[in-house]
């Protein structure tokens, strides 16, 4: 699978120079991309203030963004502020090369930041199946919840996280995703930010892929940049096979 990270610079709570921004990004793709993997709130940045910035379910964007993967024959992940029955979510699209798409409502709210307050929070965990692969998608906080993320009985094939996650806690960023790709044998892949908001938080991306040992196929990045790699699930298969660490994980259920 060929997936693109894009790294991006986003202007704070400014829809129209971020939506601006991130179609003429998408255009410029590489053909036989697969899965494009955009940050946290992409549209906004991180804000408290999603009365300025959301969107609705039928909002024309999103529709744009539909197109676009039926065009250019790829999958879309990010997460953006959404507006629906009175109640806001930091809500992640995974749309499909078909327009479809599937949606998971952040689980963990950001309390440092009153995440909470604003935002309802999802519940149940989302797994995409596409191209023969099972995705797990989760937004930035859901990072220090390793339950949340447990891949037991080899329920996903790669766990991405999209973020807003600033420079003064980045080395947990770097230690936790290298933590989950360990503990779950499986490929992980972290899309934050870069840039800074009007809170005086600083991003410097660190933007990065693992493998299944926890080894870097992409190095943390830094500043705006766009990334690929391609991922093999037969090689990480093998080394499921060889290293059979999972059937010894404990089983549990997560209650609400």
């Amino acid at each position: 699978m060929k997936i693109a990270l894009i790294q991006a610079p986003l202007v704070w709570e400014d829809v129209e120079q971020n939506t601006t921004y991130f179609k003429n990004q998408l255009q410029q793709i590489e053909q036989e991309t697969d899965l494009v993997i955009l940050p946290e709130m992409f549209t906004s940045g991180f804000t408290m203030n999603p009365e300025r910035v959301f969107m609705t379910m039928e909002d024309k964007f999103i529709e744009q963004l539909q197109t676009c993967c039926k065009m250019r024959h790829f999958a879309l992940t990010g997460s953006i502020v959404i507006k629906e029955n009175n109640q806001f979510y930091n809500r992640l699209f995974f749309i499909l090369p078909t327009g479809e798409f599937h949606t998971y409502d952040k689980r963990h709210l950001f309390s440092l930041a009153g995440e909470e307050k604003v935002y309802t929070p999802g519940s149940d965990r989302l797994i995409v199946e596409y191209k023969g692969w099972k995705i797990c998608p989760l937004v930035c906080y859901d990072l220090r919840f390793p339950a949340f993320a447990r891949n037991l009985t080899a329920t996903y094939d790669l766990l991405l996280y999209v973020a807003s996650w600033p420079d003064q806690r980045i080395y947990a960023w770097d230690s936790l995703l290298k933590a989950r790709a360990i503990e779950n044998m499986s490929y992980v892949i972290g899309v934050n930010r870069c840039g800074e908001d009007q809170n005086d938080n600083q991003y410097i991306g660190h933007s990065q892929v693992l493998d299944y040992m926890g080894q870097y196929l992409i190095e943390p990045l830094e500043g705006e940049t766009t990334r690929y790699i391609v991922l093999d699930k037969g090689m990480q298969d093998k080394a499921r096979n060889r290293f059979a660490f999972l059937k010894d994980a404990d089983a549990f259920d997560i209650i609400a």
